[in-house]
């Protein structure tokens, strides 16, 4: 456990902000999240502008992440300090896009560090699966780890089935599989997820719908507070 303090982690494809930036930041900002995982964040020209700049319009900052994770992009808030970052690729596979992750390891003060890691696997259902086995050792850390991506596939996936072994998908723990993420606005399966250490102890779980949440993207934000 974090000492017994929530943090509020929320991990949110942003669908490459082409969609109501204003509904975007109105969104995440009323969600008031210590710690934001982005999944296609900029990655290319002026990508360290562009991803201060959203930090920015969400009342927060840069963790980690951006063009070397390949538009993985964990944010804080002032309250989270951040001890170290670090980024993975995935290997390229030809005609498809490269991927990868970004990990932060971040402490609130006067309480122990815990990892933040974000990553979006492949649409394609051949690659998928490798990226993941490259994934899960990387999760293997001293350090209570809270994972949240985009596998672009559903529970019953052997994605899934990998990055589970270990640790837990928040929905399940929280009874709350039922609730669908994609696309907006009529959402019909669950391709996002907070993963959570089993030393880590969830407090809420939700999948967050609102007329704003359907015009900022075609994910809904999934939002944890861990206790």
């Amino acid at each position: 456990m974090l000492g017994g303090m929530s943090v509020r982690v929320v991990s949110y494809n942003v669908h490459s902000l082409r969609d109501d930036l204003g509904a975007l930041a109105g969104v995440v900002r009323g969600l008031a999240p210590d710690v934001l995982i982005v999944q296609e964040a900029p990655r290319r020209w002026r990508w360290r502008t562009k991803c201060a700049d959203l930090a920015a319009s969400f009342g927060m900052v840069m963790a980690a992440g951006g063009m070397p994770s390949l538009g993985n992009v964990i944010m804080t808030n002032l309250r989270v300090r951040v001890l170290e970052q670090w980024c993975m690729r995935y290997p390229l596979t030809p005609g498809r896009h490269m991927r990868g992750a970004c990990f932060a390891r971040l402490e609130v003060p006067g309480r122990g560090p815990f990892v933040v890691v974000g990553s979006h696997l492949s649409t394609d259902d051949a690659e998928r699966p490798a990226q993941a086995a490259l994934l899960k050792p990387a999760l293997a850390l001293d350090d209570p780890v809270i994972v949240g991506l985009d596998l672009n596939e559903t529970p019953d996936g052997s994605s899934w089935g990998l990055l589970t072994d270990r640790l837990a998908d928040a929905a399940a723990l929280a009874d709350r599989e039922d609730r669908y993420t994609f696309p907006t606005p009529n959402p019909n399966r669950r391709i996002d997820a907070i993963l959570l250490d089993p030393r880590l102890e969830l407090g809420r779980y939700q999948v967050v719908t609102s007329d704003a949440a359907d015009r900022a993207s075609d994910h809904y934000p999934l939002v944890v507070d861990i206790v």
